[in-house]
C-alpha cells in the first residue's frame, strides 16, 4: 500500500495550495540527494515530489480524494515524471533561480535589479481619518538620475553586452550528479545580474543610474481608515540602479485620538453625562457630531447605560459602501455640593416619593460650610 500523500507532505487533508508549496520547498531542500547524499534520501525525495504532483493539480488531488491512488491520474501510473517536470518547478526555482537542473529551460538577461520599498509615517486628525484627505509626504531618496536618464552611461553612449554572461545577467556551470546533469545558474559577477557592462559611466550618478534627492509625494487618505493602516505607493519607493524599476512606498498612518469620541470598528461612541434633573424630566439636547449640531431627545426616565444611536453619524466604510452609527451612551451624574435650598427641594422630592435620605447634618462643621457659603 502507497504512503498517504498529504502524510507525506505532513499535512492536513484541507491544507490549501500556499501550505502544500510550503511543506513541499522545505522537505526538498532537506532531501535533494546533492544535500543529503543518506542514500534512502532520494526515495523519500521522489515520494514527496510524487505527491505534490498530485495534490498541486486540483483535478488531480479531487479524483486522489476519492479513489486514492487508484483512481485515474493520481499516482505514479498517471504519467508522472519525478525528473521531468511539473511540480518540480517550484524547487527547481529554490535551488536554481528558476533554471530546470536537466538543461530543459533557459532564463533571460536578469535585467537591472528593482529599487528598494520604502517606508513612511503619517500623523492624522481624527476627522482627516474619518472623512480622508490629501496629505504630503516629503524623504530623502534614490531616484533615477536625469543627466543619464538612469542607464548609469555618460550621456552620448550605452551600455555594452557583458562579455562574461553574454547578456543573460547570469552563469550557469554543469556538473555531474547522482541524478545526471545538473545545471546551476547564478548572478554574474561582472555585471551584477544586469546583463550590461557600462564602460564609460555617468559623472553624475558614476554609473549608478541614480542619485539621493529629497522628492515629495501627495497622498490620497481614503474616508474611514484607522489608526495602523498602510497605504501603498507603487513605483513611489527607490529608484532601481541602471534603470531597474522602482519599489514602492509603504505610509504607515497614525490617527490622533479624539477629546470626545471612541472609534469601535466604524461606530464612534461616547459617554454623555446627563444632570439628574435632565434625566428624570427629559430634554431636547443640541448634540454636536462630527457632522454637526443635531437635536438628541432624551426620553424622561432615562438611566445610566441607555444607548442613543444617531444611524449614519460614524466612521464611513472604506469601500465606500455606507456608514457607521453614532452610539451615545447615557450616564446620569448626582448632583454634588448642594445649597440650603437645593438640600431642601430634594429632601421635599424625597419626602413625597417615600424614599429614605439621611437627615440634614447640623453639626458644628456644617453651620461652618454654611456660613462660608
Amino acid at each position: 500500500m502507497s504512503a498517504d500523500h498529504y502524510a507525506v507532505l505532513g499535512v492536513s487533508r484541507d491544507a490549501d495550495a500556499d501550505d502544500l508549496k510550503r511543506a513541499y520547498r522545505n522537505l526538498a531542500r532537506e532531501l535533494h540527494p546533492d544535500t543529503n547524499p543518506d542514500p534512502a534520501a532520494e526515495e523519500r525525495f521522489k515520494e514527496v515530489a510524487l505527491a505534490y504532483e498530485v495534490l498541486s493539480d486540483p483535478e488531480r488531488r479531487q479524483r486522489y480524494d476519492r479513489f486514492g491512488d487508484s483512481g485515474p491520474g493520481t499516482g505514479a501510473g498517471g504519467g508522472f515524471d519525478p525528473f521531468g517536470g511539473g511540480g518540480l518547478g517550484d524547487i527547481f526555482d529554490a535551488f536554481f533561480g528558476g533554471a530546470s537542473p536537466f538543461g530543459g529551460g533557459t532564463r533571460g538577461p536578469a535585467g537591472p535589479p528593482r529599487g528598494a520599498d520604502m517606508e513612511v509615517g503619517v500623523r492624522l486628525q481624527f476627522e482627516e481619518a474619518v472623512f480622508g484627505t490629501t496629505t504630503t509626504v516629503e524623504m530623502r531618496l534614490p531616484v533615477s538620475c536625469d543627466d543619464c536618464s538612469g542607464s548609469g552611461a555618460s550621456p552620448g553612449t550605452s551600455a555594452t553586452t557583458c562579455p562574461e554572461c553574454g547578456g543573460a545577467g547570469q552563469v550557469r556551470r554543469v556538473r555531474q550528479s547522482v541524478l545526471g546533469q545538473m545545471v546551476t545558474a547564478s548572478p554574474c559577477g561582472r555585471c551584477g545580474g544586469t546583463g550590461g557592462v557600462i564602460e564609460t559611466p555617468c559623472p553624475t550618478c558614476r554609473g549608478e543610474g541614480r542619485v539621493t534627492a529629497e522628492r515629495s509625494y501627495q497622498v490620497d487618505v481614503p474616508a474611514g481608515v484607522d489608526d495602523g493602516t498602510t497605504l501603498r505607493l507603487t513605483g513611489k519607493g527607490a529608484a532601481g540602479a541602471r534603470g531597474g524599476h522602482a519599489g514602492d512606498l509603504y505610509v504607515h498612518l497614525r490617527v490622533a485620538a479624539h477629546d470626545r469620541f471612541q472609534r469601535d470598528g466604524y461606530d464612534l461612541v461616547e459617554e454623555l453625562h446627563l444632570p439628574m434633573t435632565t434625566a428624570a424630566l427629559g430634554a431636547h439636547v443640541s448634540y454636536t457630531t462630527l457632522d454637526g449640531v443635531e437635536d438628541l431627545v432624551i426620553p424622561s426616565g432615562t438611566q445610566t447605560g441607555r444607548h442613543f444611536r444617531l444611524r449614519g453619524r460614524g466612521v464611513p466604510h472604506v469601500d465606500g459602501r455606507g456608514r457607521g452609527d453614532l452610539i451615545v451612551q447615557a450616564v446620569v451624574d448626582t448632583p454634588i455640593g448642594l445649597d440650603d435650598e437645593q438640600d431642601a427641594l430634594l429632601r421635599q422630592l424625597a419626602d413625597r416619593r417615600g424614599d429614605e435620605v439621611a437627615p440634614p447634618d447640623t453639626g458644628f462643621f456644617a453651620r461652618i460650610k454654611s456660613a462660608f457659603r
